[in-house]
């Protein structure tokens, strides 16, 4: 196979594949430049669909990745292996092995656990509707009945953030800060210590202003100047001087993942949550 073509990869679950997929593209930033080519089969959860998808990897000369809960469809996914020389990398096997020593309990070996609809996915699902409804400050009733609210000026990523915080199961409330205007009243009513606080340096916060007005095509001059950006992280942050009990978090490079990492962190410190960390389906 040529060095230029990009390398196979096959992952193979019984669910999703979904955490598969997260871990390999953690791993891929760390090859930055090396080409790959990753296919996903779900649902894998007889031993004649194993047996055609190793082939079909043999074929490609394909590394296999696999999530297999059943123990013994992990043990013919390794006999396949042996038996087609192919590289195998058993993504769930070690870590429920370890489980189980640790726990001295079985495993279940059921697949597809992660797919029922369960109280804690409803309960995230009436998050994602609360969060939306209470995005852009559009609900600003909505505030006091949000596990978090986020508070910033436009382009902070508030309503990203308050998406992905939607998924792990909290009501969000995101409140914008316009300048030369005071928030709604219904902030003050607001537990404080479940408000944080978002800014951004200025220049990444102009970049942004400026991509977001040739996407969408609009002519809003003072949107994108320094002097207002200054002018308004000014205001936002002597609004944040006034409530010491917001944390007041910098998004300036910072990812979705751990803007939410920290207020989650925070919470938790706060005793206002249980620790909510949930994992992908397989």
């Amino acid at each position: 196979m040529s060095a230029h073509l990009p390398k196979p990869i096959f992952i193979i679950s019984d669910g999703t594949g979904q955490t598969a997929e997260s871990v390999l593209r953690a791993c891929q930033l760390q090859f930055d430049g090396v080409p790959m080519s990753v296919q996903t089969f779900p649902n894998v959860t007889d031993a004649e669909q194993l047996q055609r998808l190793m082939r079909l990897a043999s074929q490609h000369d394909a590394l296999v990745v696999t999530t297999l809960v059943r123990p013994e469809q992990r043990a013919e996914a390794e006999r396949l292996a042996q038996h087609f020389r192919l590289k195998l990398v058993d993504i769930i096997g070690g870590p429920l092995k370890a489980l189980s020593n640790y726990l001295r309990v079985r495993p279940k070996g059921s697949p597809g656990l992660m797919y029922r609809a369960d109280e804690d996915y409803f309960r995230r699902v009436e998050a994602v509707e609360f969060s939306v409804k209470a995005d852009d400050g559009k609900e600003p009733r909505m505030l006091t009945d949000a596990a978090i609210v986020l508070v910033g000026v436009s382009r902070t990523g508030k309503t990203p953030l308050s998406v992905f915080l939607a998924h792990k199961g909290y009501k969000v409330g995101n409140v914008p800060l316009v300048f030369g205007r005071e928030p709604p009243v219904e902030l003050w009513d607001v537990d404080p210590q479940r408000v944080f606080a978002l800014t951004i340096d200025p220049e990444a916060l102009q970049k942004i202003r400026h991509e977001r007005l040739e996407t969408m095509r609009l002519d809003r001059l003072n949107y994108s100047q320094m002097d207002y950006i200054l002018a308004e992280l000014d205001d936002a942050h002597a609004l944040y001087s006034r409530n010491r009990e917001w944390p007041v978090i910098d998004v300036t490079a910072k990812a979705v993942e751990e803007t939410a990492a920290v207020i989650l962190r925070v919470m938790l410190e706060r005793g206002l949550s249980a620790d909510n960390s949930e994992a992908g389906q397989l």
